[in-house]
């Protein structure tokens, strides 16, 4: 039985997963244009050749084709000369070797075990495996303090508490622009974690541009209930990205993976 994609569905299913291979490869090295730049690798050694995808379905086939090339450069991260950049270069470091691909793979991107396995060229049970040592190794590298920009109350505490049971000080909720912008100055935060949409209409991404402004570069997770918007490829765009609705596991890894990682590129509306 021949298991290659059928070539008339293929184009339609590469273009519907492209946003979320750019999320992983983005997460993956920590940056922007690193992370698209392996994605669109990825695509076109798939467009040369699209026996690459024999086997499995078109997005597992798509991410084994990134995972494989990224793998094959040196799993390079963005470099950090100094301060927490080089701190989060000695964390990765440390990590047990595909522990925080699997987990990515798992929490952010929602494949099993088995897909995961498929991937990066382990079985399911290594693959399970894997993802309980990243949570376990980057639960104990990383602690810090935590700012939320988030509006619906009930959201922010979701959020608050599950920032706070993994160990890590929350700074503050705020809910608007200039609220985000004076409790950042009052107490930096390691990490900002913000919603796109703030309560008086006020942008998520304006509030996170005058806090870099005034703060410098840290770590930023956006989260969205539309994030094939903040997707593109075609202007500045987080590195890191997390869907509406979540889940506890999907902020946890990104809260861990994004603690690793000291610059997020500026955005505009």
């Amino acid at each position: 039985m021949d298991d290659a994609p059928n070539p008339q569905s293929v184009s339609d299913q590469l273009g519907r997963f492209i946003p979320y291979l750019r999320r992983y490869a983005r997460a993956l090295t920590g940056s922007q244009n690193s992370g698209d730049t392996f994605a669109a690798a990825a695509l076109e050694a798939i467009l040369v050749d699209r026996s690459v995808l024999d086997g499995t379905d078109v997005k597992t086939g798509l991410f084994r084709v990134l995972y494989g090339i990224w793998a094959s450069a040196g799993a390079p991260t963005e470099e950090g000369e100094k301060g927490a950049q080089a701190e989060a270069q000695k964390h990765l470091a440390k990590l047990t070797n595909n522990s925080r691909e699997a987990l990515l793979l798992y929490a952010i991107e929602g494949f099993t075990y088995r897909d995961i396995g498929t991937i990066i060229g382990v079985d399911s049970s290594e693959a399970e495996e894997l993802v309980a040592i990243a949570r376990r190794e980057m639960a104990d590298s990383v602690m810090g303090s935590v700012m939320i920009i988030e509006d619906e109350a009930i959201i922010a505490m979701d959020l608050e508490s599950i920032v706070a049971d993994m160990g890590h000080r929350v700074t503050g909720i705020a809910r608007t622009r200039d609220e985000a912008v004076t409790l950042g100055k009052a107490d930096v935060p390691n990490l900002i974690l913000a919603d796109i949409q703030l309560a008086d209409n006020s942008s998520g991404i304006d509030a996170v541009n005058d806090l870099l402004v005034e703060l410098g570069h840290r770590p930023v997770i956006f989260i969205t209930a539309f994030p094939e918007r903040l997707l593109t490829g075609d202007k500045p765009e987080p590195a890191f990205l997390i869907s509406k609705p979540y889940t506890e596991d999907q902020v946890i890894s990104a809260v861990s993976q994004a603690m690793f990682f000291s610059s997020t590129e500026t955005l505009h509306a």
